[in-house]
Formats: C-alpha cells, sequence, structure tokens
C-alpha cells in the first residue's frame, strides 16, 4: 500500500469564500499514482471547512444566506468567544459545514456522483490557511 500527503495552501480575499478545489485534489490524486484506494481532504483550521456538494452560483449564495442566519457575524457581542478574535460566527459555520471529506479512488479517479466537486468553504478569511490531502491505496 501506498501513501501520499500534500498540504494546500490558500488565502482568499473576503471573509468568507467558498473554493472550488477539485482540480488540486485531481492533481494531487495524479501526483500520487494510486489507483484504487481513498483520499482524506480535511481543513487544517477550526474556521474552515471541506465538503462535496454542487458547483452552482445559486447554490453558493443559498449557503451564505442560510449560514448567517445559523450563525449572524454580527454583532460581535452575542457570542462568548468573541474577545480575543471577532470569529465565533466562523467556528458554528464550520462545525455545520463539516471537517473533511473521504473519497473513493477507482481507476485512479476521484469516484464521484453526478455534480459532485470538492469546495474549501472559508468562514474567517483574509489569511494563509491549509487543507490536508492524504491518499493511501496502491
Amino acid at each position: 500500500m501506498k501513501s501520499y500527503r500534500k498540504e494546500l495552501w490558500f488565502q482568499t480575499q473576503q471573509r468568507r469564500e467558498l473554493l472550488n478545489i477539485t482540480s488540486e485534489v485531481n492533481q494531487c490524486l495524479a501526483e500520487s499514482g494510486i489507483q484504487e484506494g481513498l483520499i482524506l481532504v480535511n481543513a487544517m483550521h477550526i474556521t474552515a471547512s471541506v465538503f462535496i456538494n454542487d458547483d452552482e452560483s445559486g447554490l453558493h449564495h443559498d449557503y451564505e444566506v442560510w449560514l448567517e442566519k445559523l450563525a449572524p457575524e454580527k454583532p460581535y457581542s452575542q457570542y462568548r468567544h468573541n474577545g480575543y478574535e471577532d470569529n465565533a460566527d466562523a467556528h458554528l459555520k464550520r462545525t455545520v459545514m463539516g471537517r473533511e471529506v473521504v473519497v473513493a479512488v477507482t481507476e485512479g479517479k476521484l469516484d464521484f456522483g453526478s455534480w459532485e466537486q470538492i469546495f474549501y468553504g472559508e468562514f474567517d478569511g483574509k489569511r494563509r490557511k491549509r487543507v490536508l490531502v492524504k491518499i493511501i491505496g496502491e
């Protein structure tokens, strides 16, 4: 069995952004040479997320609206966590959206269903953050 590990780094221009990282993950898979196995992609920061869904702008807007209703950024005073940083809402949004995804690798390709793509969700951005890609298999 082979193992591959790589860190992907991102720096968003806005506090909250969704980035389609499927091509970067596919590049890691190609570099690994693994044909059959599993790939783990996880955010290495507690205010960011990795998840799978459709790459459709209306859905991305709906995420923003829905997450902001669940955990509004402001007023900052509504959260006990806010003191040193004003990012309690980002922690909550990450919890809802999840930390990681695991995808089967079949014949050297991500074994996706229709329309599935991998996204990095940033909820407290404007600084460099990383995503871990770990692939195991043969």
